[in-house]
């Protein structure tokens, strides 16, 4: 058997503003945007030039949904972004005033920071040795 994980969803609160801050200030690729209904869009982004696991960015449908938008792990770090230029990736957050939660440091594992995304999910950018 052989499995992988494809793609995970994201709960936020508009479309709009959730690709706007993927692509514009992560400079994520927009992979995807069919309307599915009204209210209903499948929007699919990922990393440039990733070849794995993509995100569906999911609108909060109902208050329930809209009460997890921004803390989907209960205030721990959500995602895990490899890189191969930690330096110039924090140059950019920087650049587009993305919140840094802890400065880059050296771990056993590579260089890591974590940073929060527009509603406040905590991903951390790892450069591995």
């Amino acid at each position: 058997m052989k499995q992988y994980l494809a793609q995970i969803a994201i709960v936020v609160k508009d479309y709009d503003e959730a690709i706007e801050f993927y692509t514009r200030k992560l400079n994520f690729e927009l992979l995807e945007d069919t309307v599915m209904s009204d209210t209903k869009r499948w929007v699919v982004i990922a990393p440039q030039g990733s070849s794995g696991c993509k995100i569906l960015l999911a609108k909060a449908a109902n208050e329930t949904q809209l009460s997890r938008v921004g803390n989907q792990t209960g205030g721990r770090v959500f995602l895990f972004l490899h890189t191969d230029d930690i330096d110039r990736d924090h140059e950019l957050l920087q650049k587009h005033k993305i919140r840094i939660v802890r400065a880059p440091s050296i771990e056993n594992f590579g260089k890591v920071l974590v940073f929060e995304d527009l509603y406040g999910n905590l991903w951390d950018l790892i450069q591995p040795l």
